[in-house]
């Protein structure tokens, strides 16, 4: 049976919405409830039994290093650093997988909370991926459950599937499970996962899984602060 075996955290980005706190520490790492926000994300891969993690890192390199070096997560944590350029979300995970023997990868934006109550989602989310001899899937959820509602929706979900159909009443939490075949358009350069997406969108290839947990993420600095009140 198909497993999903390595979790891919994207922790390169600069962060700039959260600023004043992300000119001193990298977006990561900054903590709500006593806990980083990537703790968050690698407690979640380990309860889901996976094997390995990939991060990739960028602004502030060092701090990530050395915070994954100083930690015993108890899991095999891979860092790949994104050098003299960042490499956007499309090309930094393209660059994390591109030699990696698996085929299949689950990946995480550690900007929202993630927690224990993803566990069944996703792993429902994975038989789906696999029973529908998928190629990429996104979980979801309706706008209607994010804490932050000033988000706006990026799909539109229908019967498993995604697309831009409006109303887009469906926001995209930072999870994912792909392929490696789908970047076969795509080199290891700059590029956001929005034009992977939307090829497999023009094709009607683009699966959704919708998630019931109460979506919480950390947008920008005015949300961090009502997000430190609410824990």
């Amino acid at each position: 049976m198909k497993k999903i075996e390595i979790a891919v955290i994207l922790g390169a980005g600069f962060g700039k919405r959260l600023t004043p706190i992300t000119n001193e520490i990298p977006k990561p790492l900054i903590e709500i409830g006593n806990e980083t926000i990537l703790e968050k994300t690698i407690k979640l891969v380990k309860k889901l039994n996976l094997k390995k993690i990939l991060i990739n890192t960028h602004y502030k390199q060092d701090q990530l290093k050395n915070f994954i070096e100083k930690r015993n997560f108890d899991i095999d944590i891979e860092l790949f650093e994104e050098v003299p350029e960042i490499l956007n979300t499309g090309g930094g995970i393209l660059n994390m997988i591109m030699e990696n023997k698996n085929e299949y990868f689950l990946t995480f934006n550690p900007d929202t909370l993630w927690n224990e109550n993803y566990i069944d989602e996703i792993l429902e989310m994975e038989n789906q991926f696999f029973n529908s001899n998928s190629k990429n899937i996104l979980l979801v959820v309706n706008k209607d459950k994010s804490f932050d509602q000033n988000l706006i929706g990026d799909f539109n979900l229908e019967v498993g599937k995604l697309n831009k159909i409006k109303p887009l009443n469906f926001i995209y939490t930072g999870c994912q499970i792909l392929e490696k075949k789908i970047f076969k358009k795509f080199n290891n350069k700059s590029f956001p996962m929005s034009e992977v997406w939307n090829d497999l969108l023009s094709r009607n290839e683009l699966m959704g899984f919708e998630s019931k947990v109460n979506f919480k993420h950390v947008t920008n600095y005015d949300i961090y602060n009502k997000l430190l009140k609410s824990n």
